[in-house]
């Protein structure tokens, strides 16, 4: 089942990414692009926050299953937990960060 999931996720990148990478550069004088590149930014956010939120979801079951299997072993389980929770939470902040940026040269185009 993994390996079927691998082998989905990777077709799907590739699908999507070739007429990505295809089009060419955005006009920043035209403003007729901006519908289109806020639709992007968009899906990207929100694509970032579903990813972060399937991963943070996955990484509080598994430290909760290991606490409940091995309950004397919660002190060393929080700790990096707390931490992949962090770095997660820092990839969302990151993809914001960059849509924020595509969009940041265009907004005064509106």
């Amino acid at each position: 089942m993994n390996r079927l999931n691998a082998l989905l996720t990777t077709v799907a990148v590739l699908v999507v990414a070739n007429p990505a990478f295809a089009q060419d550069a955005i006009n920043l004088k035209n403003a007729d692009n901006l519908g289109l590149v806020s639709i992007g930014a968009a899906l990207a956010i929100g694509l970032a926050a579903l990813g972060g939120a399937m991963g943070q979801g996955r990484a509080a079951a598994a430290a909760l299953e290991g606490i409940a299997r091995n309950p004397s072993a919660s002190e060393k389980v929080f700790t990096p937990f707390l931490l992949g929770l962090a770095l997660i939470e820092s990839l969302v902040l990151l993809a914001f960060l960059v849509a924020a940026g595509i969009l940041g040269p265009l907004s005064g185009k509106v």
